[in-house]
């Protein structure tokens, strides 16, 4: 129920509203501190409601990055630091449809996640440049 007051907000305001399990994702064009009054009255709502807020230009949210770039959303892929470059090495013992799953996988990831064309030719040769390195 404290979810539902917030999507109606984020409607009425034609702003963005995503979820997944417990990472929330919402954009705004209120202030800092309206916003953050905004959250606090959901949070009062249910006192088992607990959040954790990043309010920036840019940020990582699941296995994206995404940027406000002069009112536009720009979404790439985000690279966790601990699993890059690490991928199947290529001499491994697995069948060889699982290294071609890899290259699709990521191909797939990439022109769901990437905004611009640009960004997706970066992903491909990235993932290029791995899978050659594995």
């Amino acid at each position: 129920e404290w979810e539902q007051k917030l999507i109606q907000h984020q409607n009425r305001h034609h702003e963005i509203y995503g979820r997944y399990i417990d990472d929330v994702f919402m954009t705004t064009n209120f202030s800092k501190e309206d916003i953050l009054k905004e959250l606090d009255e959901t949070i009062r709502t249910d006192s088992n409601v607990k959040i954790t807020t990043t309010i920036s230009q840019s940020l990582e949210y699941l296995d994206v990055t995404i940027e406000n770039n002069n009112g536009h959303l720009k979404i790439s892929i985000y690279h966790k630091s601990a699993s890059e470059p690490y991928i199947l090495p290529y001499e491994s013992d697995h069948p060889r449809h699982i290294h071609a799953n890899i290259i699709y996988t990521a191909l797939v990831q990439a022109a769901r996640s990437c905004s611009t064309m640009e960004d997706f030719d970066m992903e491909r040769l990235s993932t290029e440049m791995i899978l050659l390195y594995s």
